[in-house]
């Protein structure tokens, strides 16, 4: 229950900032224009606070649903405006005016995507080294020359320094179905491959993961189960363990490193286990019975007070990706102009048939990727806020009508006709994006319940 609680506080946390920031950039820009707001909504459906502000006494307005938020404004096909404001009233701006209004909402998203991806950058992504485990035969890694133990250090000429480099220089080429260059070290030996992407589709990796399907296992770092330290009163304690002992087996069962030691405690809660260790040249056995524990969801684990024995510094295994200022505001500049650039092609495929709907997330996805990326750390959430926002600022400028996209659609033909769109036309272009919007609504929420059922 406090995991859910978690996933859902930071979801709404996340998707409240976003909103806020995208209906900010129309309510800025029609203040500039000098457009009279009457509402700034975060959230539809009932308003769950509201207080009125500014020389106009504007309404701000909470609402429940958090799925969304407008700005309303002053505007004749709304409702009846004084003659002492028809100046101030939206639809009597001019053509230019309008389109700067309902193109900043998705230009102060791209705004947030680079603020958000330059902070995550100074404080620095930390991730494994992209060392290659096992390549599979035939694969597409073995044929472009890869084998165990090299690091890849640049994709397409861009640094790697962990594996999630790796997989965002090499997802966009997926997409674009070609080849791209991939620098190595092997050893004293740098040198460079191509892999050959031609056969791979979106799809493939939704299923079965990137590097997966083009056959490489990065290399792991197994821990050896060597106690490193014994917490005073607990069970490894009281069972006589101390630090320097090797964890052998347990109840007959070899235990292989640290992580198979943990896995095998924490499902054995008030179990009498018999271990073998190893201390010095002599083994022992002794007999241990880990405590419970009760995670947050609810689980109950067994534990015994016991940290392992580091034996690999960890510069050697992690690497971190992290700028100075500057730097690091050109790369949140890159990475917004990448994942804008990666959404819009994706979405392209999808339209085509090129690539499935599956793929899309919705809600209860967005609620679960924002828990998980809060948990992980301040970086981790701020590269989840940046994805969503550049999600939203492309999304929003999509030619569908009730979006801002179909807005500056309308102006786009008001533009070259020289009088707006007529109001019958825009009443069906509203029933159409509607349905449309509808539609993927029930779209997203079909996957991500599918997602869910496994």
């Amino acid at each position: 229950m406090m995991e859910f609680l978690q996933h859902l506080f930071a979801f709404i946390f996340a998707l409240g900032i976003l909103v806020t920031f995208h209906e900010f950039g129309h309510f800025w820009v029609a203040q500039k224009c000098d457009v009279k707001i009457l509402r700034f909504s975060v959230g539809f459906g009932k308003p769950l606070w509201s207080r009125r502000i500014g020389k106009d006494q504007f309404e701000l307005v909470v609402a429940a649903l958090p799925l969304g938020g407008y700005v309303k404004m002053l505007d004749e096909r709304e409702g009846k405006v004084a003659e002492s404001e028809l100046n101030r009233a939206f639809n009597r701006k001019t053509l230019a005016q309008r389109t700067a209004i309902v193109l900043a909402g998705p230009v102060f998203n791209f705004i947030f995507a680079i603020v958000a991806f330059w902070f995550m950058f100074m404080i620095g992504l930390t991730g494994l080294k992209p060392v290659v485990g096992e390549v599979e035969q035939g694969s597409i890694a073995y044929q472009a020359g890869l084998n165990e133990g090299v690091e890849i250090i640049a994709v397409d000429s861009r640094e790697t320094k962990t594996w999630t480099m790796v997989v965002d220089g090499l997802i966009g080429k997926i997409i674009d179905a070609g080849k791209v260059d991939i620098k190595v070290r092997d050893g004293s030996v740098v040198k460079v491959l191509t892999i050959n992407l031609e056969g791979l589709s979106i799809d493939d990796l939704a299923e079965q993961g990137l590097l997966n399907k083009i056959g490489i296992t990065p290399k792991t770092f197994k821990v050896p189960a060597i106690i490193g330290d014994v917490h005073s009163g607990l069970p490894a304690d009281q069972s006589g363990l101390i630090v320097g002992d090797l964890i052998v087996s347990a109840n007959g069962e070899e235990i292989g490193d640290w992580v198979q030691w943990v896995k095998y405690v924490q499902a054995r809660p008030k179990q009498t286990m018999s271990i073998e260790i190893k201390r010095g040249d002599e083994y022992l056995i002794i007999e241990l019975t880990p405590d419970e524990k009760t995670r947050d969801d609810e689980s109950v684990i067994g534990f015994i007070g016991a940290a392992n024995q580091p034996v690999q510094p960890l510069e050697e295994i992690f690497a971190k990706e992290s700028y100075s200022l500057i730097p690091a505001f050109i790369r949140g500049v890159e990475k917004t102009w990448d994942m804008s650039w990666l959404t819009l092609r994706m979405l392209g495929k999808m339209i085509t048939g090129q690539a499935s709907v599956k793929n899309l997330s919705g809600p209860i996805s967005i609620a679960q990727y924002a828990g998980d990326s809060a948990q992980s750390g301040p970086a981790a959430f701020l590269w989840f806020l940046g994805i969503v926002s550049v999600s939203l600022g492309v999304l929003n400028l999509l030619p569908v009508p009730l979006l801002d996209g179909g807005h500056l659609m309308y102006y786009a033909v008001e533009f070259i006709k020289g009088s707006e769109v007529s109001e019958s036309t825009q009443i069906i272009g509203q029933q159409i994006g509607f349905t449309l919007l509808l539609g993927l609504m029930i779209l997203v929420f079909y996957n991500d319940i599918a997602r869910l059922m496994g």
